[in-house]
This record gives C-alpha cells, structure tokens and sequence, in this order.
C-alpha cells in the first residue's frame, strides 16, 4: 500500500502543478495519499499556501478536477482500479509552525 500512495502523490503531484489550468488552484502541495485497502477510496492531502479564502478556492478547484486527475492516476498507475478521490486540508505545516513559535518564545 505504500509504494501505491507513493505512485498515486508522484502523478497527482506532477498532474496538478503542470497540467490543471483552473484558475482557482493556487500553490498546491501533495502531502500524503491514504488509498482504504480494496482500492476504492484515496484520501488526498493537500497543503496549500495562502489565506483561507484561497485554501478554499483551491480544494474547490481540485475538487471540480477529480474527474481529470482520476484520469491521470489510471494512465500513470497500473492497478486494478481507480479510486475514487477525496481532498482534504493537511494542516500538518500550519501546526508546526504554531508549535515553533510558541517554543520561541
């Protein structure tokens, strides 16, 4: 399942940066893919830089874009299926951050 997520965030990964045009997406980073073990389901981690209304904007433009990037996964991975993708917000950076500063001070 790990070489899976992994080759599932590489496609994605290269997909969003080089070949969505959606205004609405901005600096997107995938982060991590979770993929449920019959391969139907693949939660998607974002981040993303920027304020909260652009976060917004762009797990609604990635959102509208499943269709294209489920299309990409199934031209660049070699599986069975095709999971189905779920987007969500990795505040994993942004809790970092709070965390170091509060130690800084």
């Amino acid at each position: 399942m790990r070489r899976v997520n992994e080759a599932i965030r590489e496609v994605l990964g290269d997909a969003i940066n080089a070949e969505l045009k959606d205004p609405r997406i901005g600096f997107v980073t995938v982060t991590d893919v979770d993929t449920s073990p019959d391969l139907r389901q693949a939660r998607v981690y974002v981040s993303v830089l920027g304020t909260e209304d652009e976060r917004q904007q762009s797990l609604d433009g990635l959102r509208s874009a499943h269709g294209v990037l489920q299309a990409k996964i199934a031209a660049g991975v070699r599986m069975k299926r095709t999971p189905t993708l779920t987007f969500v917000y990795d505040e994993t950076a942004e809790r970092g951050d709070r965390i170091s500063r509060l130690l800084d001070q």
